[in-house]
C-alpha cells in the first residue's frame, strides 16, 4: 500500500482497467497508512469544514429507500415549506462566527423550481452580500439555466450524490436513473461550478459496488465526496438494514482516497457509528467533513470537530487549497 501510494503521488491513477479487488483484501491498518499519506500530500493539513440548513423539509415525490423525507415512506419527519430568508441568513452568520469555511442550502424534492427557486436565490444573495463563506446548494435534478442563476447569486459548489454505483441504483431508487444523477453533475459543471457527490454505504451494496461508485466519482472529476454511512430510519425500506461497522467504514474512506486521491473526502452522516466520531477516519484519508452544532448525525458539536481535528494534526483557518 506504501509504494502504491507512492506511485499515486508520483503521477499513477488507479482506473477500470485495474484490477483493484486487493483493496478490499489489504491489511486495513497498511491501506490507512498508505492513504494518509495520500491524503497529506494532495490535502496538506487542511480540513474544509460545511454546515448544513434543511431549508424545505418532506414531501419528496421520489422514493430512495433510504430517506426519511420521501413521500412514499411513513417517518414522521417534520415537513416544512422554504424557509425565510432571514433565518437561512442568521444560521449562516452563526456557522460563520463558529469557524466553518461553507454554508449550503438543502431542499426536499425532485428539484427546485417557481417561487421557491426564487427565494432560494434571495437567500443566496442576501449571504453572499452578508458573509465570507463559501455557499453550496443542493436543490435537485436542476437545469443548466438554473445553475448559472445559482453562479450568478453566489454558489460556488453544487451537492448532487450519485449514491451508489450505477449496477446498485435500481434497487436504492426507481423514480430517476442513475443517468439523471450524471447528467445533473455535467450540468453543474458546465455552468461553472464545483460540484461536490458521493453516495451511502451500508444499504447492502458490494464492496465492488463502492469501488465502481469511486470510479465513477474519479470519472466526472469532483472535488468533494461526502461519504455517508447509513443510519436505517424507521419506516423506510432498509429500517431493518444491520448498520455498517466501523472497519468498513475505514476501509471504504480508504478506498476512496485511494481511487479519487485529490478530492476533499468528506465524512457526513453516520460519524457517531464510529469511535470518537471518525477521529481515525481522519487518519485514514479522510479531510472534510460536515459539521454543525443542529445536527444530529455526527455526535459532536462544530467546537468539538475543530478541537479533534487540531488534536491529529489538521488546520481549520478558513483558507482551503482550492483558493
Amino acid at each position: 500500500m506504501i509504494k502504491l501510494a507512492n506511485e499515486i503521488i508520483n503521477g499513477r491513477r488507479l482506473t477500470r482497467n485495474d484490477s483493484l479487488g486487493f483493496l478490499i483484501t489489504a491489511d486495513l491498518e497498511d491501506l490507512c497508512k498508505g492513504a494518509d499519506m495520500l491524503r497529506k500530500h494532495f490535502c496538506h493539513s487542511h480540513a474544509d469544514l460545511c454546515s448544513i440548513i434543511n431549508a424545505r423539509s418532506g414531501k419528496c415525490s421520489e422514493n430512495c429507500r433510504f430517506c426519511a423525507q420521501s413521500a412514499h415512506h411513513c417517518t414522521g419527519i417534520e415537513e416544512y415549506g422554504f424557509l425565510d430568508e432571514r433565518k437561512i441568513l442568521d444560521e449562516c452568520l452563526y456557522n460563520e462566527k463558529k469557524g466553518v469555511h461553507r454554508f449550503s442550502l438543502v431542499t426536499a424534492g425532485r428539484t427546485l423550481a417557481g417561487a421557491d427557486f426564487e427565494k432560494a436565490l434571495d437567500a443566496y444573495r442576501l449571504m453572499k452580500q452578508k458573509s465570507s463563506l463559501k455557499l453550496c446548494a443542493s436543490h435537485g435534478l436542476l437545469t443548466h439555466e438554473q445553475f448559472v442563476q445559482l453562479k450568478k447569486a453566489g454558489v460556488s459548489r453544487y451537492h448532487s450524490n450519485i449514491e451508489t454505483s450505477r449496477r446498485n441504483f435500481p434497487n436504492i431508487c426507481t423514480t430517476h436513473t442513475f443517468e439523471d444523477k450524471l447528467e445533473c453533475i455535467r450540468r453543474a459543471k458546465n455552468a461553472g461550478l464545483e460540484v461536490c457527490s458521493g453516495g451511502i454505504i451500508g444499504m447492502g451494496e458490494t464492496w465492488e459496488d463502492r469501488i465502481d461508485m469511486a470510479l465513477t466519482l474519479s470519472e466526472l472529476g469532483v472535488c468533494s465526496i461526502p461519504i455517508n454511512a447509513l443510519i436505517p430510519i424507521k419506516g423506510t425500506p432498509l429500517e431493518e438494514l444491520q448498520r455498517i461497522s466501523e472497519q468498513d467504514i475505514l476501509r471504504t474512506v480508504a478506498i476512496f482516497r485511494f481511487i479519487v486521491p485529490q478530492a476533499d473526502i468528506r465524512l457526513a452522516a453516520g460519524r457517531d457509528l464510529m469511535n470518537d466520531c471518525g477521529k481515525k477516519a481522519f487518519l485514514s484519508g479522510a479531510n472534510s467533513t460536515i459539521t454543525g452544532d443542529m445536527l444530529t448525525t455526527s455526535g459532536n458539536k462544530i467546537s468539538q470537530d475543530i478541537e479533534m481535528l487540531h488534536s491529529i494534526g489538521f488546520d481549520t483557518e478558513r483558507s482551503c487549497k482550492n483558493e
